[in-house]
């Protein structure tokens, strides 16, 4: 009796670790992420216990309670969820990093101003399973395009990441996914999902997409030059976004990139969509809100408005 109970209770720790945390949705839904639920929870203060609460790879969940400030980019383990305790929770000049780990949760946290020789203010390299949602990503302009880095830069082969219901405002470089233009060996393979995101006031990358397969929906694009660049032999499929205010570009290929394009409300911009057409399979069932529906589910939704 005692085996069969073993038995039984492996089995059902198995069947749990096949299904993603509650609320994942997209490339990291395929992924079964999980972050830390299900460990022990740590809450944080201070930039010293953040740092120590995150590291490692044992299954943990980390919730910050205050705003903090410094400049560094802080690397989180596998197996972690990282949320901000509120949606005033702020980090200034910190960053996270996802680098060379798996299975990894950050939701819930505004973070502003990290400087370009910290880093990015998420940057995901090497990485699986990765979900970020419902965070608040931004800089300012004033600044040279380069004094700050990206917002949410994926590159290195990342496969199973999403990025939703997230706020990315007043920042030069949004979303940049694959390293580089001769970095098809590792980023072929990249399988991200972008969406329900707010993008207001950013120049470019929307994102800027090499190699790989993507899916772009649901997202709202205010004064956005260049919206999504499809490069270099990715395939994305981009599906009822809406673009308003001053917009160059808001569809387009560079060095032989594609998209799948449906429903997408291009506004005023200078240009729609210019990708050659191609077709990608979504392995994931996913809920898309009507064209007439995104700027205002978006911005009531998008950005750090959860609590934990």
């Amino acid at each position: 009796m005692k085996f069969f109970l073993y038995a039984l209770s492996l089995s059902l720790s198995a069947l749990s670790a096949l299904a993603a945390a509650p609320g994942v949705t997209g490339w990291a839904a395929v992924g079964n992420t999980t972050g830390g639920e299900g460990g022990p929870t740590t809450r944080v203060s201070t930039l010293a216990a953040l740092k120590t609460a995150v590291t490692g790879n044992a299954v943990k969940r980390v919730v910050i309670t205050a705003s903090l400030s410094g400049n560094e980019v802080i690397r989180i383990g596998s197996n972690t969820s990282v949320y901000g305790a509120s949606g005033s929770i702020t980090l200034t000049g910190i960053g996270l990093r996802v680098y060379q780990a798996n299975n990894v949760i950050i939701r819930n946290i505004k973070i502003a101003k990290v400087l370009a020789d910290a880093g990015d203010a998420i940057g995901i390299q090497e990485a699986s399973k990765v979900f970020v949602d419902h965070v608040d990503l931004s800089s300012d302009r004033s600044h040279d395009k380069d004094y700050y880095d990206g917002l949410a830069d994926i590159t290195h082969g990342c496969t199973y990441v999403t990025v939703s219901n997230s706020y990315l405002h007043d920042h030069w470089k949004g979303v940049l996914v694959g390293h580089s233009d001769s970095n098809a060996s590792e980023d072929t393979s990249i399988t991200v999902t972008i969406n329900n995101n707010y993008f207001k006031n950013v120049n470019s990358r929307g994102p800027s997409f090499r190699f790989g397969k993507g899916h772009v929906y649901n997202n709202y694009y205010q004064d956005v030059s260049d919206g999504i660049n499809t490069r270099v032999g990715a395939v994305l499929r981009v599906e009822n976004n809406v673009w308003r205010g001053t917009c160059s570009k808001a569809l387009y290929s560079t060095d032989g990139g594609y998209a799948q394009a449906s429903g997408n409300d291009f506004g005023t911009c200078s240009s729609g969509n210019t990708a050659p057409s191609s077709s990608l399979s979504i392995p994931y069932s996913y809920s898309l809100l009507a064209t007439s529906s995104v700027i205002s589910s978006v911005t009531a939704n998008a950005g750090a408005k959860l609590s934990f």
